[in-house]
């Protein structure tokens, strides 16, 4: 028997049944989170501005949502444009205590995918201990995985991320988080991490992979970890070196995929292709601010908010009372805390956390799935969904529709993205899918205009009125990923956006024709 992998799995397993007898109250979990992050920051320049010691001393330990009401009435609502030129910029010129105590040296290079320029997220050691804490409770969920051997906690962990050389910045780090979080794993935990430090270090995305690949046939692979458009050309690419059926003929102990960044669905028909037996889907919503929610059980439909680390949740109802056509939130919008969502409606989300981010609205709308838990889905960004005429199409309906379309014909689209464009006096959505098979390009757009009429009645209304028509481009995988590569994109957390609005159509239409794919 594998002594370690007992060892490691009993721990695990009684972490477990601890974490799991634990009854959750997401109120009053939220309600202590606020409290410890308003007391840790009322005397940063943005706490004193805010009145930070105000809302902490008035009604904050009494079982009332008052101080929530002070809470919002007092502290404006932040999209990271306005955060950073009030006042993130200052923090990368290395000053001190202004929207969290100390001094920030690393901050994460978001992907951007919502707008043409990188974000700079700041990463405090208060938000790197929480993104810690957190991924050691997804780690103890393993333990009500019933069938797991012990000898998989023994196999290596490779997780497929940004560059753990960090770029100096005057006096400051910068990087993708992936690799900010890898350049601070645990000593006891490295004897396990691939690809090991030598090639995480490594800038260049294309020969990471090559290297990764070379060293491949040394490892044994329990557990990966990533964006599954990376880990999906990765396994493609150690396939077809080794000339192998499935990954599983090199890696015959791989058991665990944990997943995050994009929905899995449009991925998995293609990525199960590329097995030889199945996996277990562990789904993980971690943003450049933070560590948010995690799959707290085999059985769960959604994924658990972490309420009680580090970041304070409110949920803005995502319609047109709350947002205009291209997504910015409008002035005085409606918001809730956890204790006044409902099931099955769609929020955006605004997080206040221990990296100095406050009532920010990090751009991703959720859904609940199970209140009581505190359990969501994502179903989109705020920006990335159409509604040229009301047709209000999410990147949840784009998903279903591709995925149901992917298992009719039997076919694999690993990437796509939608523009609304005008169409005469009218509109149409322009659809630009990746696919490496032959695929007849005007069954495509039947399946997704009757598909999409299925999952949405706003669309199926539209199709007969303001919604003339769509188009559809078939292109090969390659033309998705050599934008990303212009972009300075490929790799890490880094994901292609959905929905194309503004500049982006234009920026990619030239790609295009510029490199002759249309």
């Amino acid at each position: 028997m594998a002594i370690i992998g007992s060892l490691l799995k009993r721990g695990i397993r009684m972490g477990s049944l601890v974490t799991s007898r634990r009854k959750i109250n997401p109120f009053k979990q939220q309600k202590r989170t606020l409290a410890k992050l308003i007391s840790k920051a009322r005397y940063t320049e943005f706490g004193e501005k805010y009145r930070f010691e105000e809302i902490l001393s008035s009604s904050l330990f009494n079982d009332s949502s008052e101080f929530y009401e002070k809470y919002k009435n007092l502290v404006p609502i932040y999209d990271y444009n306005k955060i950073y030129k009030e006042w993130w910029h200052r923090l990368l010129n290395g000053e001190k205590n202004v929207t969290w105590p100390g001094q920030v040296k690393y901050f994460a290079l978001s992907s951007g995918t919502s707008e043409a320029s990188t974000k700079h997220i700041p990463v405090t050691n208060a938000m790197s201990r929480a993104m810690q804490r957190a991924s050691i409770r997804q780690i103890l969920s393993l333990g009500r995985y019933k069938n797991l051997p012990d000898k998989l906690y023994e196999k290596g962990f490779l997780m497929l991320g940004g560059s753990t050389d960090l770029s100096r910045k005057d006096n400051h780090y910068e990087g993708d988080l992936s690799g900010i979080n890898a350049s601070q794993i645990p000593f006891w935990f490295k004897p396990y991490y691939k690809p090991g430090e030598k090639i995480a270090a490594e800038k260049d995305w294309a020969l990471k992979l090559e290297e990764i690949t070379l060293q491949a046939k040394d490892w044994d692979i329990g557990f990966v970890v990533g964006v599954p458009a990376w880990i999906q050309l990765l396994m493609e690419k150690i396939i077809d070196h080794y000339k192998l059926k499935n990954i599983h003929e090199i890696w015959p102990n791989l058991l665990v995929f944990g997943h995050g960044g994009v929905s899995f669905e449009p991925y998995k028909k293609g990525f199960e292709r590329l097995l030889g037996k199945p996996l277990i889907y562990i789904d993980t919503y971690l943003a450049s601010e933070g560590f948010l929610a995690y799959q707290p059980r085999p059985s769960s439909s959604g994924m658990q908010l972490v309420m009680d680390n580090g970041i304070f949740f409110e949920f803005v109802p995502f319609n047109d009372i709350n947002f205009n056509t291209e997504g910015e939130i409008k002035e005085n919008p409606e918001t809730l805390m956890v204790n006044e969502v409902e099931e099955g409606k769609e929020y955006a989300l605004l997080i206040s956390t221990c990296a100095g981010a406050w009532r920010y609205l990090i751009g991703d709308t959720v859904k609940f799935v199970d209140k009581a838990n505190a359990e969501i889905v994502i179903t989109g960004r705020t920006k990335h969904y159409l509604s040229l005429c009301g047709e209000h199409l999410s990147v949840d309906n784009m998903n279903k529709a591709i995925d149901l379309i992917s298992n009719e014909l039997g076919i694999s689209v690993k990437e796509f993205t939608v523009a609304g464009v005008s169409h005469g006096s009218l509109f149409a959505h322009h659809w630009y899918i990746g696919s490496d098979q032959k695929i007849d390009q005007s069954e495509i757009k039947r399946l997704i205009d009757a598909k999409l009429s299925e999952v949405n009645d706003d669309y199926a209304v539209e199709r007969k009125h303001a919604l003339k028509d769509i188009f559809v481009t078939m292109l090969p995988n390659e033309a998705f990923y050599g934008w990303m590569e212009t972009k300075g994109k490929m790799g890490g957390q880094h994901k292609f956006p959905r929905v194309l609005k503004k500049n982006l159509i234009g920026d990619w239409e030239t790609f295009l024709k510029l490199k002759g794919y249309v």
